[in-house]
């Protein structure tokens, strides 16, 4: 057997003095790496029993002042603390638009259409989804970020080959309002959408569950998979601490605040006890989390791999 080799002092220290100079030749023939800017993976799958549940990150924005939008009903001293302990800026907040694509097997369903038909169907496509296998578009409730990729910016059907699913109350809700973007967006599809009501199925194991006060007949839906979970929860709570952490904070984007609040600590009751994950439209990307119990209010727990397995 050979033994090994000595190093001495002497080499060890020569060798470290080398590497410096090492160092500073690759630098020298080296081009700096450029500046890529701040980037995100575009989709993230999820496994629902047999089914495959998938969030699209339609598009993501800066939004000034979040005091305007969340806590209306706190002063500015309770919101900058409740910020600060969470280590968010009160500057601004970073918007998040995420629909989820749902496949059961037999049909592909797409739940909420983004701010655009061109930005959410980028993030279908990265996703490994054409527009024309989306066999069914469900539409949660009529604010624009939600119904704007209905069509595409010329105007034709985003989904051409799908059929259409919203419940009723909101649907007849918005009917009665002078809302440009609903006629434009959602009145031309009006023959083609079954309107649905609590409780009701968009196909098996897709069950829509009443979420009112957001907007008149806000809805939800139960993914259901082989005695696997996954709730959809739209805007029942637009972000992870301002509103899921204070339920009873108002935002202005509800239209009936009273109704909003009542709903959504309903809502986190429910997930909390059974420990359901759920997809947040404007949640933290890519939107997906749990639902804990703290004091009097609720903690957001990013979901992590429960669901890939």
């Amino acid at each position: 057997m050979s033994s090994s080799p000595k190093i001495s002092r002497r080499t060890a220290l020569a060798g470290a003095a080398a590497l410096p100079l090492a160092a500073a030749t690759a630098g020298a023939t080296r081009a700096a790496a450029p500046m890529m800017g701040v980037q995100v993976a575009p989709f993230q799958r999820l496994k629902i029993g047999s089914f495959e549940a998938t969030t699209l990150l339609a598009g993501s924005v800066p939004r000034k002042d979040p005091h305007s939008i969340f806590g209306l009903n706190v002063d500015a001293d309770t919101f900058k603390s409740v910020s600060a302990a969470a280590n968010l800026p009160t500057d601004a907040a970073q918007f998040f638009f995420t629909p989820t694509v749902v496949n059961t097997g037999a049909e592909l369903v797409l739940f909420d259409t983004g701010l655009s038909g061109e930005g959410t169907t980028a993030a279908l496509e990265a996703a490994g989804y054409t527009a024309d296998q989306v066999d069914v578009v469900v539409i949660t409730h009529m604010h624009g970020d939600h119904i704007g990729g209905m069509t595409m910016e010329d105007g034709t059907p985003t989904y051409p080959n799908a059929r259409y699913v919203t419940g009723r109350v909101e649907y007849d809700a918005w009917a009665q309002q002078d809302n440009d973007n609903f006629k434009a967006k959602v009145e031309p599809f009006a023959d083609q959408m079954t309107f649905i009501e609590d409780g009701g199925s968009v196909a098996s194991g897709l069950t829509a569950m009443g979420a009112f006060g957001h907007t008149p007949g806000h809805m939800n839906y139960m993914v259901e998979s082989d005695d696997t979970q996954l709730y959809l929860g739209a805007d029942f709570a637009n972000h992870y601490v301002w509103s899921l952490g204070h339920p009873d904070w108002e935002v202005s984007f509800d239209m009936d605040k009273p109704a909003a609040a009542a709903t959504r600590r309903r809502i986190l009751d429910m997930l909390a006890a059974d420990k359901v994950a759920f997809v947040g439209y404007h949640m933290p990307w890519p939107g997906v989390g749990y639902v804990e119990t703290r004091d009097s209010g609720f903690v957001y727990v990013p979901h992590s791999y429960q669901l890939m397995l």
